[in-house]
C-alpha cells in the first residue's frame, strides 16, 4: 500500500481499455463565468430527483413556502428531500412529464414565485469538526444532497459507508464533450470544494484523497492546487484527456491500478468517488445551511447566443434556460440534456430541472448531425476495441434484440456504463447504447416480476400451510382422546372414599354427603388435569352401593311398619272409645249435678285428649321440616318423601275417623245401660289416654326411622317408596278420589274434636 501511495504521489496514471477522442468543443462555454438567471415564471419541482425512493410530501395546494423550506420528508431508504428553490405560492401538485428519455409522468409540485426569494431560517455550522458522524450525517441527508454527477445517488449513504475507506476520490474528470460545469465551478470555487472535501474526510477518515482532472483544464488545476496547498493528504492527479475517463471504474483504474469487480462497487476494494459539484453542494450544507436547490449548469450549441454556465434554480423549466441565453432554433431542432455522448434528446422543454442536470445542449444540425438508417454489422470489432468494459458489444446487441435475458446476464451487460463509445466509432451506425439500455429495463422487469411471482407464492404456502393447521385443529378439536388406565394409587383412592361412604353411621349422613362430594370434585379436577376420558366405575360401585341400602332399608321398613300399623289402630280405636265414654259420663254429670268429682276427671280427660292430638298434629308437621336436611345427593328420594308423610297423615286420619265412628256405633248400644258409663271409671279413661300417647310415640319414633333410613335409598328406589308403605299398611294405593274423601273425613273428624274441646273447656 505504501508503495502504491508512494506512486499516486508521483503523478503515475495507469491506464484502462478502450476509450475515444472525440471533439471537446469546451471552449465555447468556459470562458466566460456563472452568471444568474432570473427567476422564472414557475417551477416544477418532481418529487424524485435521485435513485431511491419518494419523499413523503408535506405541503398541499395553495400553502406559502420560503425558499429552502423542505416540501418532502423520507420515509424509507434511499430517500432523500426537495426543498422549494425560491419563496412563492404553491399552485398545484400534478403530474408532469419526467426528465427521463421516456418523459413519463410523475408527481411535481408546482410553485409561483413572488419575487421576494425569502429565505427560511437557516442552521448553519461554524466548526464541524466539533459534530459527532451521526450529526454530520443527519446535516448531509436533511439537506437533500445526491450525486450531481450522473445517477443521482444519495450522498449520506455514501458517506456513512460501513467499510473501510482508503482512498477517496474526487471525480473532477468532466470528460464529455460541450461540459464545462465542473470545470468553472472549480475555477470560481476551488475553496468551497476543498472544505466540503474535508467534511468527507472527517466522515471516511480514508488515508488519501485523489482529485484527478483532465490535462485539459489548467486553470482549474491550478485552482484546486492552491486550495489544498494546507492539507496534505489531497493530491490533485492530472489525468489525459481521454473519453470515457470521468467514468467511476474508468477513473479508479487511473488513478489506483485497482478495478471494481463485475457486479460490485468500488466501496468493496476501498474506495469511495464523489463528484465536485456535489462536494460544494455539502460544504454550503454545513457551513451556510443550505439544501440543495440550485447547481451549475451548461447551456451551449450552435443555436445559443450566449453559451455559458448559469446557476439555475431546480424546478426551473428548460425553455426558460433556452431562452434566457439566446435560443434560436432551428427547423426540427434537438434539445439535448447531457452532453452528446451520454445525454438524452428531450420530447418537450416544458420539463423542469432536476439536480443530475449538468448540461443543455441546443445544436444544430451540421453539429450534431442526425443518425442514419441502421445498417448490417461488418464485424470490424471497432465497439470492441472501443469499450471501456471490456464487453462484447456485437454479442450484447445480438442478445438484446433476441430477448435472450439469460446471455446478456452471464455476457455482464450491467458492466455497461453506457458512455457511447461504441455507437461513437461503428461505421454501420447502429445505436447499440439503445438497445442496451431497452435490454436492462425489460430485465429489471423480469426481476421485479419474479420477485412479485416469489413473493406471492410464498404468500400462498404460508395461507396454504396456516388453512391446512386450523383444519387439523378443528379435527382434533372433535376427536376424543383414547382413556388411559387409572393409576394404583387412584383406584385405592377411590375405593377408601366407597367404603367411607358405605361405613358412615346413620346420624353421620351430611358428612359422608359431603366427603363423597369432595370425593368426586377431586377425581372430576384429576381427571381434567390429566385429559382423560370419563370414568364411571366410581358412579356405578356407588350406585350398587345404594341400592344394596335402599333393600336393606325397605326389609327393615315392611317389619317395622307390620308391627307398628295394628297398635297405632288399636290405640286410636281405645282413644276414641275414651273420648266417647268421657262425654257420655259428662254429659250424665251436667244433667244429675250430683257428682261434682266424676266432672273434674271427665274435664281432665278431654284435655288430655286434645293435648294428646296436639302432640300428633305437631309430630305431623314435624316430619316434612326433616326431611329438607338430607343430602344434596339424595335428592330426589328427598323429593318424593313428602308426598309419603302427606299419604301417612291421610292414612291416619281416616283411621281416626273410622275409630270415631266405631267408638260412637259403641256408644249408641250402650246408651240405654248407664250402669255401663258409671263402670267406667275415671281411672280407666286415664289409662287409655296413655295408652294413645304411647302410641303415638311409637308411631313418631318409626316415623324418624323411616326418614333417618331414606337418606340412603337410592335414586332408583324413590318411586317405589309410597307402593312400599302402602304394602306395609297392607292397602293399596288410593286413588285421587279415595284421597279427597280421607282429606274431607279428616276434616270432619278435627272440626268435631275441636268442637268437643270447646265444650269441655266451657264445663
Amino acid at each position: 500500500m505504501e508503495k502504491l501511495i508512494a506512486q499516486i504521489k508521483q503523478g503515475k496514471v495507469w491506464p484502462f481499455p478502450g476509450g475515444i477522442h472525440p471533439p471537446g468543443q469546451k471552449t465555447i462555454s468556459n470562458t466566460q463565468a456563472i452568471t444568474r438567471l432570473p427567476l422564472p415564471d414557475k417551477l416544477i419541482v418532481p418529487l424524485k430527483q435521485h435513485i431511491g425512493a419518494n419523499g413523503q410530501l408535506i405541503v398541499e395546494k395553495g400553502q406559502l413556502v420560503l425558499k429552502g423550506q423542505a416540501l418532502t420528508k423520507p420515509v424509507a431508504n434511499w430517500s432523500v428531500p426537495i426543498h422549494a428553490p425560491t419563496s412563492g405560492t404553491i399552485t398545484d401538485i400534478c403530474q408532469m412529464p419526467s426528465a427521463h428519455p421516456s418523459a413519463l409522468p410523475e408527481l411535481c409540485v408546482i410553485i409561483e414565485p413572488d419575487g421576494q426569494d425569502s429565505w427560511c431560517v437557516l442552521a448553519p455550522v461554524t466548526t464541524p469538526s466539533l459534530l459527532s458522524h451521526d450529526q454530520l450525517i443527519n446535516i448531509i441527508h436533511d439537506r437533500g444532497i445526491a450525486g450531481m454527477g450522473g445517477a443521482g445517488f444519495p450522498t449520506y449513504i455514501k458517506a456513512d459507508s460501513r467499510k473501510a475507506i482508503e482512498y477517496l476520490i474526487v471525480n473532477a474528470v468532466e470528460c464529455e464533450p460541450y461540459i464545462t460545469a465542473d470545470d468553472v465551478l472549480m475555477r470560481e470555487h476551488a475553496a468551497g470544494i476543498i472544505a466540503g472535501i474535508e467534511i468527507m474526510q472527517q466522515l471516511l477518515t480514508p488515508t488519501l484523497t485523489i482529485v484527478g482532472i483532465e490535462d485539459n483544464k489548467p486553470e482549474a488545476i491550478a485552482a484546486m492546487q492552491a486550495a489544498a496547498e494546507h492539507n496534505d493528504k489531497i493530491i490533485i492527479q492530472t489525468v489525459p484527456t481521454i473519453y470515457p475517463s470521468g467514468g467511476e471504474k474508468q477513473l479508479i483504474k487511473l488513478l489506483t491500478n485497482k478495478e471494481v469487480p463485475s457486479g460490485g462497487i468500488p466501496a468493496d476494494i476501498g474506495v469511495l468517488v464523489q463528484n465536485v459539484g456535489t462536494l460544494f453542494a455539502v460544504n454550503q450544507a454545513v457551513f451556510e445551511g443550505k439544501p440543495l436547490i440550485e447547481r451549475v449548469i451548461t447551456v451551449t450549441g450552435n443555436t445559443i447566443h450566449k453559451p455559458g454556465n448559469v446557476w439555475a434554480l431546480l424546478g426551473t423549466e428548460i425553455k426558460h434556460l433556452l431562452d434566457c441565453q439566446g435560443f434560436s432554433p432551428v427547423p426540427q431542432q434537438r434539445v439535448v440534456m447531457g452532453g452528446p455522448m451520454m445525454g438524452f434528446t428531450l420530447p418537450t422543454v416544458r420539463i423542469g430541472v432536476v439536480k443530475t442536470t449538468n448540461c443543455i445542449l441546443a445544436p444544430d444540425h451540421d453539429e450534431l448531425a442526425d443518425p442514419g438508417p441502421e445498417k448490417a454489422c461488418i464485424r470490424c470489432s471497432a465497439c470492441a476495441d472501443a469499450c471501456p468494459a471490456s464487453l462484447l458489444p456485437q454479442q450484447l446487441q445480438w442478445f438484446a434484440k433476441s430477448k435472450e435475458y439469460d446471455k446478456l446476464k452471464e455476457h455482464n451487460l450491467f458492466d455497461c456504463i453506457e458512455c457511447g463509445a461504441c455507437a461513437y466509432v461503428c461505421p454501420s451506425e447502429i445505436p447499440l447504447v439503445q438497445y442496451y439500455r431497452v435490454a436492462k429495463v425489460e430485465i429489471k422487469e423480469q426481476q421485479a416480476e419474479q420477485v412479485k411471482a416469489e413473493r406471492a407464492k410464498e404468500r400462498f404456502e404460508l395461507r396454504k400451510q396456516r388453512l391446512e393447521r386450523e383444519q387439523e385443529a378443528r379435527q382434533n378439536r372433535h376427536k376424543r382422546k383414547p382413556a388411559t388406565e387409572k393409576s394404583a394409587d387412584e383406584k385405592q383412592k377411590i375405593a377408601d372414599a366407597l367404603a367411607r361412604v358405605k361405613n358412615k353411621p346413620a346420624k353421620d349422613d351430611d358428612k359422608s354427603a359431603v366427603a363423597a362430594a369432595i370425593a368426586r370434585a377431586k377425581a372430576k379436577k384429576q381427571h381434567q388435569d390429566t385429559e382423560l376420558e370419563p370414568d364411571n366405575s366410581e358412579v356405578a360401585l356407588e350406585r350398587a352401593a345404594r341400592k344394596e341400602q335402599a333393600r336393606k332399608y325397605k326389609e327393615q321398613k315392611a317389619a317395622s311398619n307390620t308391627a307398628a300399623v295394628p297398635d297405632d289402630k288399636k290405640s286410636a280405636v281405645a282413644a276414641a272409645i275414651a273420648r266417647a265414654k268421657a262425654k257420655k259420663a259428662a254429659a250424665s254429670e251436667n244433667e244429675s249435678d250430683n257428682t261434682t268429682d266424676a266432672a273434674t276427671d271427665d274435664k281432665k280427660a278431654a284435655v288430655a285428649a286434645a293435648i294428646a292430638r296436639a302432640k300428633a298434629k305437631k309430630a305431623a308437621q314435624a316430619e316434612p321440616a326433616a326431611s329438607v336436611e338430607n343430602d344434596s345427593s339424595e335428592s330426589e328420594v328427598a323429593t318424593a318423601s313428602p308426598a309419603d308423610d302427606k299419604k301417612a297423615a291421610v292414612a291416619a286420619a281416616i283411621a281416626r275417623a273410622k275409630a270415631k265412628k266405631a267408638a260412637q256405633a259403641a256408644s249408641v248400644e250402650n246408651d240405654n245401660s248407664e250402669s255401663e258409663v258409671a263402670t267406667a271409671s275415671p281411672a280407666d279413661d286415664k289409662k287409655a289416654a296413655v295408652a294413645a300417647a304411647i302410641a303415638r310415640a311409637k308411631a313418631k319414633k318409626a316415623a324418624k326411622a323411616e326418614q333417618a333410613a331414606s337418606v340412603e335409598n337410592d335414586n332408583s328406589e324413590s318411586e317405589a317408596a309410597p307402593t312400599a308403605i302402602n304394602e306395609a299398611e297392607g292397602k293399596p294405593e288410593q286413588t285421587a278420589q279415595d284421597k279427597k274423601k280421607a282429606a274431607v273425613a279428616a276434616a270432619i273428624a278435627r272440626a268435631k274434636a275441636k268442637k268437643l274441646q270447646q265444650e269441655g273447656s266451657d264445663q
